[in-house]
Order: C-alpha cells, then structure tokens, then sequence
C-alpha cells in the first residue's frame, strides 16, 4: 500500500513539475492503432448478467415490472438465474422439510411467480438455471435447521451442515431431478408416488450444478465432482437435451484441485458430460482504503485475473478441451457487503462516480476474456439493494432505473455479440484498453476503456466520421451519450466506456 501511494504522489509531483516549466498540464494524445486485416480471433464471448431470486422480483412488489423490463430490454443470452434459497429459503428450495411416511412437502408456490416472470422477461434467449440449494435437513446437523416463515424475510444462516445424510447423494440427486422435471416435463413424481402437476414445459439450456459449492458447504473437489455426477445423471433422466455448468466456484485459483480434478474425465462416471465450468471475479479494495485509490487496485486486480484464466484455460485446454468456459460473476464490491449478514450492519451511502468506475472495470474484463475465448462474461447483479450486496447492483433500489454499471453491459450487448473477428489493436498509454471488432455485417468497431478517472485525448486515424457512444462520468447514470467526431481525435472521459463505429 505504502509503495503504491508513494508512486501515486510522485506521478504527481512529476506531472506538476512539468507543467510549471510547460505551462501546459495537459496529457499527450493517447495514439491508438488499428490493423484492420491481422484478425486475431473471432469472439464467441457473450456478455451477460446474473440475475437473483428476491422479494423485488415477487408479484406486487413496487419494482417488479420495471426490473424485468430492464432485463428484457438488454436482450442477453445465456443469463444466469438463480433461485437464491441460501438467502430467502422460500424461493429457492422447494421441499422445506423431509418427507414423512405420509406427507411430502413439496411447495413451489412461492418459487413459480418469480420463475415464471423471469422465463417470459428471457423468451426466445438460451438461459442457465440456479436453483443453488440443498434442501438443509439432507444434512447432518445438531438442530433442525431453522427457516423463516416469511419468504421475504433473509436466512443467512440457512446453508449449515458439511456432511449429507445419505453418502450414495442419490437423496439429493433425487431433489433436484423433480425441481427440473417440474419445469420441463409439467410435474414429477415425489418420494411417496404422489404426482405434483405444475404444467410447465420450459426448455432449460444450462443447469448449473449449485453455486460456490466451496462456500456453501465447503464441499472438496472430490465430494463436488461426486455429486455432480449424481445430479447430471439424474437431470439427464428427465430432460435429455439440458447441458450443464460445473464447478461455479468462487476463487478458483485459491483451489486449484477444483480444476484439476474436476476436468480429469477420469474422475468422472462414465457418459458424464462437462459442457461447462463457470468461476466468478470480484474486485475488491481494503476496507481503509480511500476512493481515489480504487482505481488502481480494481484494475490491478482483474489483471491478475486475467492472468489466471489464461492459466486456468491453459489447464482446461489439456485436461478437457471441449469442455467451455462461463465466468458468470462479474463485479467490484465494496467491504461493507461483506459485513450485511452482520446485526449491526448499517449502509454507506455509495458514491456516484463509484458505479462509472465498476462499469469500466467490467468492461475491461469482458474484452480480456473475449482475447481469451471464454464463452460467458456475466456482470453481477440484478437485483441487489442495502443489505443484499449493493455495491454490486446494476439497477437503483429504489427506482429501478439503470446506473453506469448496466449501460455498459448495454454497450456491450448492443456492440459486441459473439462472432465478431478480434483484430490486432494496441494504444501507446497503459491507461487506456482498446480493443477493434469487425462485426459480422462488415462494421469496424473500437472498444475503449478508460482506466483512470480523468479523461484522455484519443488520437485515431480512422476517426473522422465515426460515431461514439460512451458512458463516463460526465454521463453519471444516464444511458451512453453519442456524438460523431469531426477530426481525427476525441475525448475519452474519466472511466469511460466508449464503442466507436467508424464510417463505412
């Protein structure tokens, strides 16, 4: 820390000393080229969100029709959904309580409302399906695990237990084959032969198998690959065509048996397919640590990232290269989230310019893993509030309307949908990302991404007559504002994310 403020200090002194012999502060034009012909990948990266389970999503809530409206008009694939049972039991886990020699449990009615909206905010787009939690009383515990009464209300603590109570996993296996079935095949057959009829027949692309396994129940890469197997077999039984992510884990390179246990198809039943792996970044500062520093450990970080998804693809390549890759959360967040589960936690009201930041940051990420050719960027999280990690929200709590953080993945969306050829881009500023595109209709686009909260001046050959879109923080959390550049350079603002569309 020491080091990093000292350097920062001294940048300054340097830059202030220059412009009293310059008279001139100003920073040189940051010169971008572009080798439109030396295509260096094309782009199957898709850029995507996480979307949770959450009172703001059950019907009559004061939010709910603006927030699915907003997840309609993005227009992604592959979003992530997941029924959040480990925070709000009620909508994510479907049998609260173990069958008795008479009666089951079995209770969607909280579940179906939100699962339904979210199913027709998504139609027509190929979607991954988290219904995250076992059911707590499949494990070993001293108590009962307890669970509140009102599905609003949070149960933190509801994901207790390290040891399952039938060792075969066939119980759960079981469990999750029925919550499938009934999405797809209109109901299933429970423990006592009874049938539950829901009259839904949704196709479900992806089924993620849980969702940080690592710290829900701290589950070893041996156990989680055992259960995985159970649990894809028993899905397959009932909906043959799903296909399915792996591992989700929450900081892989922390455990790297995860990788390379799980993608050993030996270590696998035999017929076990592994569509998918999906892992998770998040960007996160000290907690002493002042806003203006943010920047540079936020970009510092999601370097390093980048650097271990080239390893962890590395690894992936050798062990299992048919197998793809989702990096399914995506975000920066702020210390205090980790301190909400706690009685005393009290919000801090977030600084505006904190959204433009964590937008630049997942932008950055999402053209390192294109460059990559991972499959799946998707930012975290719609829909996140005070006490439900807001520092990762995309929308604000209490109007719904869209911050920086959801334009830019807008950007993305409306720009760079897989199949667009990667081509050799490179700037003269460490400061500034830039990354070209040429789309699949013939349209030369730039990706810029400003990693520093003043702004540069963008020197680019080809720019007279090329419209920019771009969010920064001039723009705050209104949608990109879009002008055409007269000359051959431009204004990149501070924490900028800006799409360049050069003229035909």
């Amino acid at each position: 820390m020491y080091r990093r403020i000292s350097a920062v200090c001294s940048l300054f002194a340097l830059v202030l000393s220059a412009s009293v012999f310059s008279g001139d502060a100003a920073e040189p034009a940051v010169k971008v080229q572009v080798h439109w012909d030396r295509v260096t990948r094309v782009s199957k990266t898709k850029p995507t969100l996480l979307l949770g389970s959450s009172p703001a999503l059950m019907r009559g809530a004061s939010l709910h029709d603006q927030i699915l409206q907003r997840v309609k008009d993005l227009g992604a694939d592959d979003v992530r959904y997941t029924g959040a049972g480990y925070v709000y039991p009620h909508l994510g886990v479907a049998e609260l309580d173990p069958p008795s020699a008479t009666a089951t449990s079995w209770d969607f009615s909280q579940i179906d409302p939100v699962t339904d909206d979210v199913m027709k905010a998504l139609e027509g787009h190929p979607l991954v399906l988290n219904f995250t939690t076992i059911p707590a009383w499949m494990f070993k515990t001293a108590e009962p695990v307890p669970y509140p009464a009102d599905p609003r209300k949070e149960a933190w603590h509801y994901t207790q237990g390290t040891e399952l109570r039938d060792p075969t996993f066939r119980e759960v296996a079981d469990y999750f084959a029925r919550v499938v079935a009934w999405h797809v095949n209109g109901g299933f057959t429970d423990e006592l032969g009874k049938w539950h009829e829901s009259g839904h027949h949704y196709k479900v692309d992806y089924w993620e198998v849980f969702n940080e396994p690592d710290l829900e129940h701290g589950f070893s890469a041996e156990a989680y690959t055992k259960l995985y197997d159970a649990i894809v077999e028993a899905i397959h039984k009932v909906s043959p065509q799903t296909k399915f992510v792996g591992i989700s884990h929450s900081y892989l390179v922390g455990h790297p048996e995860y990788l390379t246990y799980f993608l050993n198809p030996r270590n696998h039943r035999p017929g076990i397919p592994l569509d998918m792996i999906s892992y998770h970044f998040y960007a996160v500062p000290n907690a002493d640590e002042p806003p203006e520093v943010q920047q540079f450990t936020f970009f510092n970080q999601a370097d390093k990232f980048l650097e271990i998804v080239g390893y962890i693809e590395t690894v992936r390549q050798m062990l299992s290269p048919q197998t793809g890759t989702m990096v399914n959360e995506i975000g920066t967040m702020l210390p205090e989230d980790w301190s909400q589960t706690s009685p005393d936690y009290v919000f801090k009201p977030i600084r505006s310019s904190y959204w433009n930041l964590s937008a630049a940051v997942y932008a950055y990420v999402f053209a390192g893993l294109a460059r990559l050719g991972i499959d799946a960027a998707g930012e975290s999280a719609i829909p996140c509030a005070p006490g439900l990690w807001a520092s990762i929200a995309m929308l604000d709590w209490e109007t719904a309307q869209p911050n920086a953080r959801y334009w830019a993945l807008k950007l993305l969306l409306d720009s760079f949908r897989p199949g667009a050829k990667m081509v050799e881009t490179s700037s003269d500023s460490g400061y500034v990302m830039t990354q070209a595109f040429v789309t699949s209709s013939g349209e030369r686009k730039l990706l810029l991404v400003n990693k520093r909260d003043r702004a540069f001046e963008i020197n680019l050959p080809d720019a007279r007559g090329a419209k920019i879109e771009m969010i920064d923080l001039t723009t705050g959390s209104n949608p990109p504002a879009s002008e055409s550049v007269t000359g051959s350079s431009f204004k990149l603002g501070g924490f900028g994310v800006a799409v360049v569309t050069l003229a035909k």
